[in-house]
């Protein structure tokens, strides 16, 4: 980082710009290299998945797919970071996802996707989308870990704050796409969702410091003019499609107590429920915890509490409780 340039704006915690148009990222640049983990025995290993934009994949294998008696759950798993920050690479995401992927005993796709400021939005939805086109295509049927191990009658999206976002966003576009005749999620699994909105609700009405901090942060990426109340980030604005019609047979919404986003993510869970479906919806308080908590210590017990309750929405026949 260059002391010497004159900063321009500071989206903290997540990055620094320079009135040059350069930019230092303040957090996320770390690297895991995929592989074996000695502590879970999941394995991992990183596919080039869309090679015109240069997106990566990492699938994770858990130990126990070699011997399974029949294949296991497909997840596509989307990272958060403001739309900012990390990539399917953070460490922190790594180890989150081994721990993940050993507790739900299922193969789980976490895909990368351009970030702002290089790549304004909707880049990364874009890339979600065509991630999802690739889950659909011949090609990943013949990924040979995908092949020998992975159910894709029994496909979910999972992602935290972003990519729980993007998630919603991606199961509303297969409602009205072609895509979703080929692509039948059985469910989604959001935890602590990225959803925001001008007029403060819940604990936004008297934590202004945090209001406004969210709000900076969504303002750097917003490419419209209005601001937290874009159907991007508010899916219950005026015009925003809402989410009638959900293309997934279940959701379940999974929020932390201490976090400023928890309200957004009850509403949601609220406004499902009212919706009538056809996704059944399920909800989760996690107590004593901030935002995206189980990224930061993946083995403290709220975060393997977390990872079972995920771990049974994925793997019940059920749609919903």
């Amino acid at each position: 980082m260059d002391s010497s340039k004159e900063v321009s704006d500071e989206i903290f915690p997540y990055i620094r710009v320079y009135k040059d148009g350069t930019f230092d990222r303040l957090a996320g640049f770390e690297v895991a290299p995929p592989g074996l983990d000695p502590d879970t025995r999941v394995d991992s290993k990183d596919v080039l998945i869309l090679p015109d934009t240069g997106i990566f994949a990492r699938i994770y294998l858990p130990s126990s797919a070699s011997s399974a008696a029949k294949k296991l759950p497909l997840v596509v798993y989307f990272h958060g970071g403001a739309f900012i920050i990390a990539t399917i690479a953070d460490p922190k995401y790594h180890a989150s996802l081994n721990a993940l992927v050993a507790e739900c005993n299922a193969i789980v796709v976490s895909v990368d996707y351009r970030r702002v400021p290089e790549h304004p939005l909707p880049a990364a939805y874009d890339d979600s989308w065509a991630a999802l086109q690739w889950i659909s295509s011949e090609q990943a049927r013949s990924e040979p870990w995908l092949r020998d191990h992975a159910d894709f009658d029994r496909l979910f999206l999972v992602g935290d704050s972003g990519g729980a976002n993007m998630s919603h966003h991606l199961a509303m576009r297969l409602r009205d796409d072609v895509l979703g005749e080929r692509v039948k999620l059985s469910g989604i699994g959001m935890i602590q969702p990225y959803f925001w909105g001008e007029t403060p609700i819940g604990e936004e009405v008297v934590d202004h410091g945090r209001k406004a901090l969210v709000d900076s942060w969504w303002r750097f990426v917003c490419v419209s003019d209005k601001g937290g109340d874009d159907p991007v980030i508010n899916p219950f604005a005026d015009g925003a499609p809402g989410v009638k019609g959900l293309a997934c047979k279940k959701v379940l919404v999974i929020v932390s107590e201490k976090d400023i986003l928890r309200d957004r993510g009850r509403l949601y869970y609220e406004k499902l429920v009212e919706s009538g479906g056809p996704a059944a919806a399920e909800f989760m308080e996690i107590e004593g915890e901030d935002h995206v908590f189980h990224i930061f210590d993946p083995s403290c017990e709220r975060a393997k509490r977390m990872f079972k309750r995920l771990a049974s929405f994925i793997n019940s026949d059920g749609d919903g409780a």
